[in-house]
């Protein structure tokens, strides 16, 4: 069986896909459409980096992070590891139009100016509702693609597509788990003399995750909710809450999860990575005993390389970001809640295959993973 063919079968149609892109933007074969991934043509190469890129096939997670994290720690609930960070953007502008603290804005905005990355691959959230993937290459234009949204757009698509062009030799690229370990894939040059010039990719910055929703389902809710009006941001508040906040200029809708869960994307329920292992820095919702209506302005940040540790000192040095100690509790937090979505993951895939022992794109004995599975036991 070709590649493509394996893709649209064991991947696209068992519902695994993640929308992510990273098989776009290669040829004509494959496209995005409201969210969904669509084979336009099937074609007849054995191998292809479509299938050699997604971050649901097969995946040995311990080479890659041999290859690309040999010095940092490693935690096997949240990868590797130079530190936690309680931080937020010095500039109050950033700061406003982000969706809590601005770290992920200010820090690329920096790594631009400073010649660490030559251009980046943002999305354009647009309030939340019909998002898509963009190449920013000046500094200035960062923070105009500021937020979230929980539909998932094909980003990787213009990676692949910005790659080709060959214009610019240090990209970041900003993404949740999925993304960034398709980007790894990507580095990894798993077909040398036809890598799409995957050296060109710069820093990773991951975005903490815990799942997207359903492109026509949230599209539909916020129908519901908020129709006729202008969307400027959505937000899942912490789990006390209960709730999703969908903002316009004028007004705050409060809608329950229970109207959200039905929504979840259906390939989030075989994630499992809640914090972007696979990043130079990874970044989520700060939690801390100070409660949300100080929490929703910062961000923790999680460093995994040595560019990760460059860039956030010299985003103290310059005062690019403000910084507040981090509770000793922060951390078996987040491992914790990592924990428990790895576990969530393993017990879909395990459903999915109908086997104990195959995880379909994981390996059982991968030092997280085998954690997660004592822990299921």
């Amino acid at each position: 069986m070709n590649c493509s063919s394996e893709l649209e079968n064991k991947i696209v149609k068992t519902g695994l896909c993640t929308s992510c892109g990273a098989c776009q933007g290669l040829c004509p074969y494959w496209l995005s459409h409201r969210g969904k991934t669509i084979q336009m043509f099937s074609c007849d190469r054995e191998e292809g980096r479509c299938y050699a890129f997604c971050p649901r096939t097969k995946t040995d997670l311990a080479k890659l992070r041999e290859e690309f994290f040999p010095d940092a720690d490693y935690i096997p609930e949240i990868g590797p590891f130079y530190g936690l960070y309680m931080t937020r953007a010095a500039d109050a502008d950033i700061r406003a139009k982000s969706q809590h603290g601005g770290t992920t804005t200010a820090l690329v905005e920096l790594a631009m100016r400073k010649g660490l990355i030559d251009a980046a691959i943002l999305t354009d959230a647009k309030g939340g509702v019909n998002p898509k993937g963009v190449l920013v290459k000046k500094p200035q234009d960062v923070r105009k693609y500021s937020g979230s949204s929980f539909q998932i757009p094909p980003v990787l698509a213009t990676l692949n597509k910005a790659l080709e062009e060959n214009r610019y030799k240090k990209i970041g690229v900003v993404g949740t788990p999925c993304k960034t370990l398709a980007v790894y894939k990507m580095k990894s040059r798993p077909f040398p003399d036809n890598d799409g010039n995957a050296g060109n990719i710069g820093m990773v910055f991951g975005l903490f995750c815990g799942w997207g929703l359903d492109w026509e389902g949230l599209e539909k809710l916020v129908q519901r909710h908020a129709a006729g009006k202008q969307l400027e941001h959505m937000d899942i508040l912490p789990s006390k809450f209960h709730q999703m906040v969908l903002k316009t200029s004028k007004k705050q809708m409060e809608v329950p999860l229970e109207e959200i869960y039905p929504i979840v994307k259906g390939s989030c329920n075989y994630c499992v990575d809640m914090t972007a292992e696979f990043s130079d820095i990874s970044v989520g919702g700060a939690r801390s005993s100070e409660g949300w209506d100080v929490d929703q302005g910062w961000n923790q940040v999680i460093v995994r390389t040595e560019k990760g540790v460059k860039l956030i000192d010299l985003a103290r040095k310059e005062g690019i970001l403000e910084f507040k100690a981090v509770a000793e509790s922060n951390l078996e937090k987040i491992k914790q809640a990592s924990l428990n979505k790895k576990k969530t993951g393993l017990k879909n895939l395990r459903k999915l295959s109908g086997s104990k022992n195959n995880l379909i794109y994981l390996n059982p004995d991968e030092p997280g993973i085998e954690k997660a599975c004592v822990d299921m036991a």
